[in-house]
């Protein structure tokens, strides 16, 4: 309507002013396509607001992710909190990543040579981890043990997967008899196959031999049956 409203009014004014039809025709096109410019840059500006629209709302979401993953859980501060002596000396690290947290022991820490019984100070680091692991839901704790590749050389174990496993094994029991559910206790045995570095040097053999304690969520539910009472006779 308005189109037809702006060619009647330019027809008026071409007759008033003596135009001819040619250069009124002229006059025509010239405005039809100043309309249709406009109307392509008005889409065109649309289309760039919606766009800025769209990557403000994904700028939003990505800071909104970035501030979850960089965000510490309380386990995790309750955690660094306990064990700062140990973290500042280097046996223990604590880090989160992603949701998941891992505590790193050094077997020093923990272990004498070729042995699973844990020593004092190993037990007061377990501790630490069992305050803050023992009212966990929907979380699995996982403590798998590593090794380096020198050869074990006691009776009691075979190789080094005997020794990881029960070392592994060792602090899962630890931590249930400090509280921590066992419902969400799980324990692995890597052997020598996991290094973190070369075992080429006393020092690295030394980072190889570690326990190391993941706080993951719980990726299922265990099927729980009822256990029939002993004193139930059939």
């Amino acid at each position: 309507m308005r189109k037809g409203m702006f060619t009647a009014l330019v027809a008026i004014l071409a007759g008033g002013c003596g135009v001819s039809k040619d250069e009124f025709a002229a006059v025509q096109r010239d405005a039809d396509q100043n309309l249709k410019n406009y109307q392509n840059e008005t889409k065109k500006t649309a289309a760039l607001e919606q766009k800025v629209s769209d990557l403000e709302k994904q700028n939003k979401e990505l800071t909104t992710t970035t501030t979850k993953l960089e965000a510490k859980s309380a386990q995790y501060e309750q955690l660094a909190s306990s064990l700062q002596d140990q973290i500042a000396s280097g046996q223990v690290e604590v880090s989160e990543l992603r949701g998941k947290m891992t505590v790193k022991l050094k077997d020093k820490v923990l272990f004498a040579s070729g042995s699973t019984a844990l020593n004092k100070e190993g037990k007061a680091a377990l501790n630490a981890v069992a305050e803050a692991f023992k009212n966990l839901k929907d979380k699995n704790v996982i403590v798998a043990g590593y090794t380096d590749d020198v050869p074990i050389k006691k009776e009691a174990f075979k190789d080094n997967w005997d020794l990881s496993t029960a070392r592994a094994v060792t602090v899962v029991r630890y931590l249930q008899t400090q509280g921590v559910p066992p419902e969400i206790l799980g324990a692995a045995g890597f052997s020598q196959y996991r290094p973190l570095a070369p075992n080429d040097s006393a020092q690295n053999r030394s980072a190889n031999r570690r326990i190391e304690i993941a706080l993951t969520a719980s990726d299922y539910t265990p099927q729980t049956v009822e256990t029939p009472r002993a004193d139930v006779q059939k």
